[in-house]
């Protein structure tokens, strides 16, 4: 994707959908969370997560997509 504007467009239309979000936590080590796409906003998204942690919900910037440190797949 090339632009936060084709990012969060294309977020805006898996809203309530099933995604997994891989993110880079460190040099060499990755987290992966699954959940539910649930709200965008202009410049971040929130997925409610299916894990039970201390967290419920997380959230990721359009520019983590843009850089290659977040990477998030749609169940199909």
């Amino acid at each position: 994707m090339s632009s936060i504007e084709e990012i969060k467009s294309r977020l805006d239309n898996h809203i309530g959908e099933a995604v997994t979000v891989v993110s880079q936590a460190g040099r060499k080590k990755f987290t992966e969370r699954s959940g539910v796409l649930r709200s965008t906003f202009p410049s971040l998204f929130v997925v409610e997560l299916d894990e039970d942690t201390q967290f419920k919900q997380a959230s990721y910037s359009y520019a983590e997509i843009l850089t290659k440190n977040v990477q998030v797949d749609f169940a199909e």
